[in-house]
């Protein structure tokens, strides 16, 4: 179907008849949702008038089935990033395959994933062949025992190898156990070192490769935003070419795309180097050195840990780094392997060496736009670097394909922020189809402290202590800080009837099972639990969350883009908008159906007093307000809050 080949009524008409057959058949026969109606209209727009939508798409919308429907009616080639895990699994494992049994338009879909995420048939060969004792494979003695840690490491990958010889597409996803790092990593490769199908004995038969095949013939690859990211960065060449992006999930795009067009130096990078180059160089002196100028680099980034660093902080020493792999790379070269695996080998190494030699180029000559700053523990202090302004790396996908972005919170000026072309999108707000101001109660404890006083860990405990007994557990507290939440759980505990569960204790997706499975248990988490988190019911009664969520003002990254800016401007244009996402991504945790019935409530008394407390109450859910404990208590006792509830904005 081509644009203009139906008119834009007829067009909308058959959306719309469609959008409310497929919702019919959705379990109990679906729910009336207006703004899903909307979403999916706007959608439709942008594709037939060539425009770019940002669409704000607030819990229990369906907003994926608001892109997926029009897009797939629209006939065309999509591809649809999210950055949760979470999201991808609903797409792949419950959206895609219900549209395709109910939609009467036959599409095909795939899901994507980096290439390190599949098993290399390369490597995995290699390893057997080492078991056999026909090749050597440096940091891998199959000869020997080598002690109990490499008994372990050998039995892992030996059934990661066996692993490989059954399964359909070779995605780690599909594991019965989760391998070490190490054990993985023997029979994977990185972007960074394959050296291309057609350049590997087992190119034909590659995983990854045929993963890509998959995904460029079908209409739907979900993917997720790291990988999107790392398209951009190449210049567009990773993905399938595709006439349509919806970005699910979009407040985190900004944060994603930095990581992806920056990059980082760590001691990681040269043992990864120096191993691959011992595969297939007789002499160890060259790659020992290389892997020596780590320890070099290490004591160069050391004083500057926390901090941000120009070319000449560490020209030096990455410079000294640099000059060992240039002899590393001279030595490559010289040798002439006769067997189709070495000639891999080689490849891989070459490959990986010139990855971090051009890194290592653009820390001496840094683009205009780049900030670098070393973080890690002292021992591993690890060099990164990124662009202050996303906009450049993005600007190529404007023009590629029609960007739809998606998300429950949408940021202000995310389009700014994006470099999206101005005078081609349009923004759209569909609301929820939750009655919030009914069924929610956002409590800010007003009374306490200011975080940065005295006493204000005290008055978190006791406020903890409070809600969690008056709801009987049922409480979800989120914690800006690892720190905070464990002095909070060492406080608390000992003083409520009712378990609570921490993170740390369990692995995250048992964590929240716990958690779900019993109305009793209440679970202390920090930043990961933030978003991505979904437990309807009684279950999740109260969201406690411990203070506005501002990044730290030393973030290096955020602190280069507060001074692009301008210092009067930067709170408005950097701190405040991403405080905002955050508190409301955080608070979405609370009503996620529309019979849930609870309270959000903040222990920062800044939500009710700061000059710009507005900003951030107008990001939330419209729930109604109060300042007052007793009203929190007679509510969740099944009462309704007071008439006379205080506002907490005054």
């Amino acid at each position: 179907m081509e644009e203009g080949a139906v008119e834009p009524g007829a067009r909308a008409t058959e959306l719309v008849d469609a959008l409310r057959s497929v919702v019919a058949q959705l379990p109990g026969g679906g729910e009336a949702r207006p703004g899903q109606v909307l979403m999916a209209e706007a959608v439709a727009n942008a594709i037939w008038r060539v425009r770019h939508l940002i669409v704000q798409a607030g819990t229990g919308t369906g907003k994926s089935l608001g892109y997926l429907v029009p897009l797939i009616l629209a006939r065309r080639t999509v591809v649809v990033a999210t950055a949760t895990k979470a999201l991808q699994d609903q797409l792949i494992g419950r959206d895609l395959p219900f549209l395709a049994e109910h939609l009467d338009v036959p599409f095909r879909y795939a899901a994507l994933k980096g290439r390190s995420n599949y098993l290399c048939l390369q490597r995995a060969s290699e390893v057997l062949k080492a078991e056999k004792g026909e090749l050597t494979l440096e940091g891998m003695d199959f000869g020997a025992a080598g002690g109990s840690d490499a008994a372990a490491h050998r039995a892992q990958v030996l059934s990661l190898v066996e692993w490989g010889t059954s399964t359909a597409d070779g995605d780690r996803a599909g594991l019965s156990f989760e391998p070490t790092p190490k054990a993985w990593g023997a029979v994977s490769v990185g972007a960074d070192e394959c050296p291309g199908a057609s350049r590997c004995p087992m190119g034909e038969a590659c995983f990854a490769e045929r993963a890509r095949a998959t995904a460029a013939g079908s209409d739907v690859v979900v993917v997720n935003t790291h990988l999107y990211g790392v398209h951009v960065s190449a210049g567009l060449g990773v993905l399938p070419e595709h006439d349509v992006v919806v970005f699910d999930e979009a407040h985190q795009l900004e944060d994603v795309v930095s990581a992806t067009a920056g990059f980082e130096i760590g001691p990681g990078r040269f043992s990864a180097v120096a191993r691959t180059a011992r595969a297939v160089l007789a002499e160890r002196e060259i790659p020992d050195a290389v892997e020596g100028a780590a320890g070099q680099l290490v004591v160069a980034l050391a004083e500057h840990n926390g901090k941000r660093v120009k070319a000449a902080d560490v020209a030096q020493a990455v410079g000294a780094a640099r000059g060992r792999l240039e002899r590393l790379g001279e030595s490559l070269r010289t040798i002439n392997p006769g067997d189709p695996d070495s000639v891999t080998r080689k490849a891989r190494a070459q490959k990986a060496l010139l990855a971090l030699t051009d890194d290592l180029d653009r820390v001496l000559v840094p683009a205009d736009d780049d900030v670098a700053w070393v973080e890690g523990p002292p021992g591993a202090p690890v060099l990164k670097v990124a662009p202050i302004d996303v906009a450049v790396a993005l600007a190529p996908i404007w023009d590629a394909a029609t960007v739809v972005l998606t998300s429950a919170t949408i940021p202000p000026h995310l389009a700014t922020h994006l470099g999206a072309p101005r005078d081609r999108v349009d923004e759209l707000d569909v609301g929820s189809p939750f009655d919030y101001e009914h069924n929610g109660l956002l409590y800010c404890a007003a009374h306490i402290p200011d975080p940065r006083n005295a006493g204000y860990a005290d008055a978190v405990a006791d406020e903890l202590t409070a809600l969690i007994t008056a709801a009987g557990g049922r409480t979800l507290a989120l914690f800006t800080s690892w720190r905070a939440m464990q002095a909070a759980l060492e406080a608390v505990r000992p003083r409520v009837d009712t378990p609570i569960l921490a993170q740390g204790e369990l692995p995250k997706p048992a964590l929240v099972d716990a958690f779900a499975a019993d109305e009793a248990t209440s679970l202390f988490a920090t930043m990961g639990f933030w978003q991505g988190i979904d437990v309807p019911g009684r279950t999740s009664s109260v969201v406690v969350i411990d203070r506005l969520p501002f990044p730290r003002p030393d973030d290096p990254l955020l602190q280069a883009r507060r001074e692009k800016v301008g210092r009067s401007r930067s709170f408005a244009t950097v701190d405040l908008p991403r405080a905002a996402t955050l508190l409301a991504q955080g608070a979405g945790r609370l009503i996620r159906s529309a019979s849930d019935r609870g309270v959000v409530a903040v222990l920062d008394p800044r939500l009710a007093t700061a000059t710009y407390r507005w900003d951030i109450v107008n990001a939330l859910p419209p729930f109604r307000r109060t300042r007052h404990r007793a009203d929190v208590e007679a509510f969740l006792r099944q009462a309704e809050p007071t008439d006379d509830v205080a506002d907490i904005a005054g």
